[in-house]
């Protein structure tokens, strides 16, 4: 399909229209007529009325005005229980649609009835307004069903079908579930005043008991005045009044009814209220697998992860019998270094004081060297004095040989003493003294000794020695600045 184009350009100032496939411009139109719309009731005269051999009756619905084409399948057809001629005036329910292949416009009729109800229909709209305006039908008060109710009402006639199919799906979807029944007629002119009776003693073992949680207000289809005990203001206000939840299951799904306003929620059919107010127990059942199974899989993806950071934290922290070697190492060179320069300590100390011994023998060789030396001396001297003065002389030699041997004895002791006194200040120099009158030598990993606590922090490895063997320690506390004991 080709499209003519402009021989000239359009004026930019006017919109261009998009270019439409025949298709596609068909099928928006019909999206907007079933949004805008649908659904529909119409009231008209049948003209033109057929019945193919499917079964499915085509007829033109027409007045004054203007004419509709209407398609009625056999499933609506053959429930409707209206034989359809031409020149028979009825109302048709249903939705507005095109026909795609003809581009035809066609009413899809889902209820017909004879128009002789359209004073009651128009009695409907009024008490619609009516109790609308009384804040009955806003969407702010519905509330969300419980997703798991431990008990379901049931308001309805015994007599009614409705009470099998909700019975039905109920044992079949949620066989454990309890329910309650509240019997009450559905239809006819005492209809309301038992729905209402029904209503409030649900609503009254609700307060007491606590249940049920849901409740369906449920009939099977009819016409407008078979439903028509739905319509009771009484009755939507009682409705309205719920504690709990409620589900109106009224009539088919082309069916509404004031109840259904007012209600919590709207189901098409009664077997429909049942199923939205007890999910299935395989949907249950799956949806409980597939927690299960994400469970599990969250459990084992967590155990993989507590995996992975034990073997990292294992791979860092190694095999404890390696750290305890490792420590055993460093505790033998810390011992090993101890030792060494404790010896070298020791050897200096004996060198100074081998050195001070020497230098004592030394000073005392000297010194005797020295009195021998100025004894000859006074020999020799007194060799060549006078008698008188030589006498004076032995004399006074005679005296200073008595004289001698005590100053020497004297001179010894005071050497000796001075030795073990350098003895006793090397003695308070011996680590090994020091660490005897119960003080302890602390180094760090690197065999530094440790002299304040400042270099020191919370965790450290340190090596203790003692008097009699070491041990390896941690640090817990730091105190720079502790009081002295």
């Amino acid at each position: 399909m080709t499209t003519a184009r402009p021989t000239t350009p359009p004026d930019s100032s006017e919109q261009v229209p998009a270019v439409w496939s025949v298709g596609a411009l068909v099928a928006a139109v019909a999206d907007a007529l079933r949004v805008r719309f649908n659904p529909v009731q119409v009231v008209g005269e049948v003209a033109g009325c057929t019945r193919a051999a499917s079964g499915h009756t085509y007829f033109t619905l027409k007045d004054e005005q203007g004419q509709l084409r209407c398609a009625l399948f056999r499933r609506v057809a053959d429930g409707s229980g209206v034989t359809l001629r031409d020149g028979l005036r009825v109302q048709v329910s249903g939705r507005l649609d095109v026909y795609a292949p003809r581009g035809d416009l066609q009413l899809i009729v889902e209820r017909v009835r004879p128009a002789g109800l359209g004073n009651l229909y128009e009695q409907f709209l009024r008490l619609k307004a009516q109790l609308q305006a009384e804040g009955l039908f806003e969407a702010a008060r519905k509330r969300p069903l419980p997703p798991y109710p431990q008990c379901v009402g049931v308001v309805t006639s015994l007599d009614a079908a409705a009470l099998r199919d909700v019975a039905t799906t109920l044992a079949r979807r949620v066989p454990h579930l309890p329910v309650r029944l509240y019997p009450a007629a559905v239809q006819g002119a005492q209809a309301p005043a038992q729905l209402c009776a029904a209503l409030q003693q649900a609503y009254r073992d609700f307060e007491r008991l606590g249940v049920p949680q849901v409740l369906l207000l449920v009939r099977g289809g009819g016409s407008l005045e078979d439903l028509w005990a739905f319509n009771d203001p009484q009755l939507v206000r009682t409705v309205a009044r719920a504690p709990m939840p409620v589900i109106c299951g009224v009539g088919h799904e082309t069916d509404v009814t004031l109840a259904d306003f007012a209600a919590d929620l709207r189901a098409p059919t009664p077997t429909a209220a049942a199923e939205l107010c007890a999910p299935a127990r395989a949907e249950l059942e799956q949806a409980l697998q597939r927690l299960h199974t994400r469970l599990r899989e969250e459990a084992w993806r967590r155990l993989d992860e507590r995996a992975q950071r034990l073997d990292r934290i294992a791979a860092r922290l190694g095999r404890p019998s390696q750290r305890l070697a490792q420590q055993r190492q460093r505790l033998l060179a810390v011992q090993h270094r101890w030792q060494l320069a404790s010896q070298a300590l020791l050897q200096r100390q004996r060198q100074r004081l081998q050195g001070g011994q020497q230098r004592l023998q030394t000073a005392a060789v000297a010194q005797l060297t020295r009195q021998r030396l100025r004894w000859q001396a006074w020999v020799q001297r007194l060799a060549v004095l006078p008698e008188a003065r030589r006498v004076r002389e032995e004399q006074r030699l005679q005296a200073l040989q008595a004289r001698w041997p005590r100053a020497v004895q004297v001179y010894l002791q005071g050497q000796t003493l001075r030795l073990q006194h350098w003895q006793a200040q090397l003695d308070l120099l011996d680590p090994q003294r020091v660490l005897q009158r119960g003080y302890a030598l602390v180094t760090d990993a690197d065999g530094h000794v440790v002299v304040q606590a400042a270099q020191l922090r919370p965790g450290q490895d340190v090596q203790v020695r003692l008097a009699h063997g070491a041990f390896a320690a941690e640090v817990r506390q730091v105190e720079p600045h502790a009081p002295p004991r």
